[in-house]
Order: structure tokens, then C-alpha cells, then sequence
């Protein structure tokens, strides 16, 4: 089959493209990219799709570097085509970021790529990875230590953020075809590409993969490539069906929200490894959507002291992130607000001092998705969870109070005969984490607790027998659209 009509069945097995789509093509004037461009352009009015080209300079190679994007610029004019030619300080940009310059110029690249296809209104960005970039991909993830997401190569199609007009997509038309091919079809059409340099450098990883250890490997098994590839499609079916498992867990055990995802801890440790590491790296990837190569040893580390060990066990995560694991929950975001307290999800926290009841009424927390809701009742049944608090009204004057802890606090935990107990003692001895215990709402009336929120009810505000009014104090968390 002839390369145009291999491209033209990958496009139309994976629905690369859809009419109307404006497409930015990043061309850095290789073999692959001007393949890439040579094709499109013959297949566009077909796939009524529109052009753009894009390049961007990363200022690596001296004059190199400038002489490609006046290739790139010159052959956008002879083809006819609209063209975004840019440059950046790649090696700048990687000392400030503490990257490595193959980190970097993808971060950059992808960066300006997404802003050309802004500018021009595209919806798709399309690149030259070929089946022999797959192939060295593949085997770099393996040797780095790889799950099945790592494994299964690189998609035919992703997302890479959103911007005015919708979701931005990246294609690799030219995934299912080889360099040798594409070399081939450059002669056969007369396209003279540019030569990258820096592609021979074999202190890159990639580089020393593709000229070393790929022709190393291939004397030990001719099909390697082959098995690769093959093997790569099985996973990245196999990723596709655990990845629907993790979405449906994550959903049930965990939550999203303002910059943390908070774990429910028992219903986590109940799913089996492979969802629990999947949970776990899809949280990191909500936090931070840019993160690539999430080493195993991070994941694995993570899920033992996740599933294994006790309140204010911690666990470091790639991107500055942190899980902290607290009493019945544990959270994972950036390591100095988690240690800060900042653990909105899971409790009710008090951003004030002091907040004055409205009562019967309802009170919002400041700062916070949470309110709570007093009520006077002649009778009632049992508290249907931790945060709803029955007390015997006539025990509680007012005016009632949230308010923090302060140094001192001294209470009678219901059910302990009376005595009484440092507020202090009693928050750690029920493994409160130490995240929310300044932040924990106190109900008080004067100077008297008269709920531990969420924990316990003060002896000498319980509901007895011979209880006449009831006062009921529950906190809701606001529905979030």
C-alpha cells in the first residue's frame, strides 16, 4: 500500500480529522514533518481540513537553527500556506526550570503549538512521530520503568488543554509508518529536508536508544520492532480498559477539588493494587496535567504507605506533591499546603476564630463549601451521621458559637463518666489529622464545649431521658456544580 494511503486509513481508522477542522502542522523541516505537511496538503480539500504551518526555533544550533526556519518559512510561501515561525531560549528556559533540554523543548513546543492553533482558531495540531519514534519510545519508558500508560506508546490522538474554542487535539497521522518509509516518499516526491545535528548526539537518551542499543537489540531478534509494535496496540487496549475501571474508582473514592484530591481511606484500601495505583496516578495527573515519565517507585511508595500506615504518615510525590494520610481520609497536593492544613474536602474547617449561630437558622462557614444549620425540636430520632450532633437545648444556652481551639480547651466526652479531658489529648488519641485540628470547629456556648464537631458530644450536653427540647446542629456540604 502506498504511504499516502496508509496515512489515509490511519486518519480514518482512529477519526483523526473532522471537516471543517483548522489543523496547525508542526514542521521543524526534518524528514518527518515535511512528509507530514507534503501529505496533509495533498489530502486537505478530501478531508476539508485548513493549514497552518508552525515552527519554532529553539536556538540550540546557531545559524542551524535560524537557516531551518527560513526553510520552513520559504517552503510555507511556495506551498502556499499560512505560517507561524517563532524562536524561544530553550536552554534558558531548562537551567530556570531545572530541565533537562529534551524536557524542555517538548514543554515549549507543545506550549507554542497550543498557542498558534489559539490564534488561528485550529482545533487539531498535528505531528511527525513515526512508528520508529514509537518503537524507541516503547523501550524508553521500559527501561525507565514503565506501566501499562507508559507501555502502550504513544496514542494516535490526545488532549492538551483547553482553550477558547474548545479542546485542542494532538494526531500522529504517521504513527503506523516507518522512517525507511518516509525517507523513501521524500526521494520519490523531491522533497529535500533539513538535517538536524543534534539528532546524532548520542548524549540524549533517545539518540543513544536509535544508533546503540535499538541495532544492539535487533542482532538478538531481527522483528523486534515488530514485537514492539505489536505488543504496544494489545496494551494500549488493555490501558484503555483498566483506565474506564480507575475513572468509575477514583469517582467513588476520591474527590477533586481546589487544588487537592482527598482520598475516602477504608473504601480505598478495599480496591485491589491495580486500582489503587491507577487512582493514585490519576490524582497525580489531575494536579498536574504537564507531568510525564511518573517513576513506579513514586506510585509504589505512595500505595504502601497509603494502604499500610497511620495518621501523619507521608509519602513524596513527583511535581512537589505530597500525600499526607489522616484519620480516615488521606490527601495529595502541594506539599506545603497539605502540611499547612489545607484539607478543605473531607471536613468542615473554620477559617475564623469565632462565627456566631444564627439559631434555629443556617450559618455559612466563611471561606468554605460548608454551612451548618441549627434546629429546635420537641423530638427526633438517632443522628444520621458524624456531622449532625443531637443536644439537649436546655443545656445549651446561647448564645451558640463555632469557634477554634485554643490552649487549654478542657471538655467531658459523652460516655466518659464525667471526666474530663484535654481537648488536645482527645484529638490526637482519636487520630484527627493534624491538618484540621486548628481549623475544626468547636460549638460552644460561653466557654463551655459543647460538641467536638464531627467527634463528640460533651457529657453535660447529651440527650437524656429526661431531655425536653432537642437541638439539632448539622453541617451540610453546598452542592458543587
Amino acid at each position: 500500500m502506498a504511504l499516502l494511503e496508509r496515512v489515509r486509513a490511519t486518519v480514518s481508522e482512529h477519526q483523526l480529522f473532522s471537516p471543517g477542522d483548522g489543523v496547525v502542522v508542526a514542521v521543524s523541516g526534518g524528514p518527518d514533518s515535511l512528509a507530514l505537511l507534503h501529505i496533509l496538503r495533498a489530502l486537505q480539500v478530501e478531508l476539508q481540513i485548513r493549514l497552518h504551518v508552525a515552527h519554532l526555533n529553539h536556538e540550540l544550533r546557531g545559524a542551524e537553527s535560524d537557516a531551518d526556519a527560513e526553510f520552513v518559512a520559504g517552503l510555507a510561501r511556495d506551498w502556499n500556506l499560512p505560517a507561524t515561525i517563532e524562536a524561544r531560549d530553550v536552554a534558558a528556559w531548562a537551567r530556570e526550570k531545572h530541565l533537562s533540554l529534551e524536557e524542555a523543548a517538548r514543554h515549549i513546543r507543545y506550549r507554542f503549538l497550543a498557542e498558534v492553533a489559539d490564534r488561528v482558531r485550529a482545533q487539531v495540531i498535528a505531528v511527525g512521530h513515526n512508528a520508529d519514534d514509537q518503537v524507541e519510545t516503547i523501550l524508553m519508558h521500559f527501561l525507565r520503568g514503565a506501566g501499562l500508560a507508559g507501555l502502550r506508546g504513544m496514542p494516535y490522538e490526545f488532549e492538551i488543554q483547553k482553550s477558547e474554542i474548545g479542546n485542542l487535539h494532538v494526531v500522529r497521522p504517521l504513527l503506523d509508518v516507518t522512517r525507511a518509509e518516509i525517507e523513501a516518499y521524500g526521494k520519490e516526491n523531491g522533497l529535500t529536508p533539513r538535517v538536524d545535528s543534534s539528532n546524532l548526539d548520542t548524549t540524549f537518551f533517545r539518540n543513544r536508544l536509535r544508533h546503540e542499543v535499538l541495532p544492539y537489540l535487533e542482532t538478538l531478534n531481527p522483528g523486534l520492532r515488530s514485537v514492539l509494535l505489536h505488543s504496544a496496540r494489545a496494551l494500549a487496549d488493555d490501558y484503555a480498559f483498566v483506565q474506564a475501571e480507575v475513572e468509575k474508582a477514583f469517582a467513588a473514592v476520591a474527590q477533586a477539588e481546589d487544588g487537592l484530591v482527598v482520598f475516602a481511606q477504608p473504601a480505598w484500601r478495599a480496591l485491589p493494587p491495580a486500582l489503587r495505583r491507577g487512582t493514585l496516578r490519576l490524582a497525580i495527573q489531575k494536579l498536574r496535567s504537564d507531568l510525564r515519565n511518573i517513576d513506579w517507585t513514586h506510585i509504589e511508595d505512595a500505595q504502601r504507605i497509603a494502604s499500610e500506615k497511620g495518621t501523619g504518615a507521608a509519602a513524596t510525590l513527583p511535581g512537589g506533591l505530597l500525600l499526607l494520610i489522616g484519620y480516615d481520609e488521606f490527601v495529595i497536593g502541594q506539599a506545603a499546603r497539605v502540611r499547612g492544613g489545607g484539607v478543605p474536602t473531607a471536613w468542615p474547617q473554620l477559617q475564623v476564630d469565632e462565627l456566631l449561630l444564627s439559631v434555629p437558622g443556617v450559618t455559612a462557614l466563611p471561606d468554605s463549601p460548608w454551612a451548618v444549620e441549627t434546629e429546635l425540636l420537641d423530638q427526633a430520632g438517632p443522628a444520621p451521621d458524624r456531622w449532625t450532633a443531637l443536644l439537649d437545648a436546655d443545656q445549651a444556652p446561647g448564645p451558640l458559637a463555632l469557634r477554634r481551639r485554643q490552649p487549654g480547651d478542657r471538655f467531658q466526652p459523652a460516655g466518659r463518666q464525667g471526666h474530663t479531658r484535654p481537648l488536645n489529648r482527645f484529638l490526637i488519641d482519636v487520630r484527627v489529622p493534624q491538618t484540621v485540628r486548628d481549623r475544626l470547629p468547636l460549638l460552644v456556648a460561653g466557654s463551655r464545649i459543647l460538641w467536638v464537631c464531627g467527634l463528640r458530644v460533651d457529657e453535660r450536653a447529651r440527650v437524656t431521658p429526661t431531655t425536653r427540647r432537642l437541638l439539632r446542629v448539622t453541617f451540610r456540604k453546598k452542592e458543587t456544580s
